[in-house]
């Protein structure tokens, strides 16, 4: 009889252990829910992004009001009739 109570304790144990500590187990199980999860923020934050980008996208081949304002923004150009004022600002001496 201590024989078989000794054999069930040996094998408990051993599945505990397996449980805890092993591969597959509750430690290894709550990484990867937390890996999961930060993976969802990443794509969460990228999909905010790819519909900020479609939408650019959609302005840019529907409207000319989008490409004009990219035109002054990024190529600094302007309209005929317009006139462009550009201010500089003089750099303070060095001694100040």
């Amino acid at each position: 009889m201590k024989l078989w109570i000794t054999i069930l304790l040996v094998l408990l144990v051993s599945l505990q252990v397996k449980l805890w500590v092993g591969e597959g187990g509750l430690g290894n199980v709550r990484r990867l829910e937390q890996a999961v999860e930060a993976q969802k923020q990443t794509n969460q934050q990228h999909t905010e992004r790819n519909q900020g980008l479609a939408g650019e996208v959609q302005d840019l081949k529907h409207g000319t009001d989008a490409i004009a304002e990219r035109a002054r923004s990024e190529l600094g150009m302007i309209r005929e009739g317009e006139t462009f004022y550009q201010i500089v600002e003089q750099e303070q001496a060095a001694d100040e």
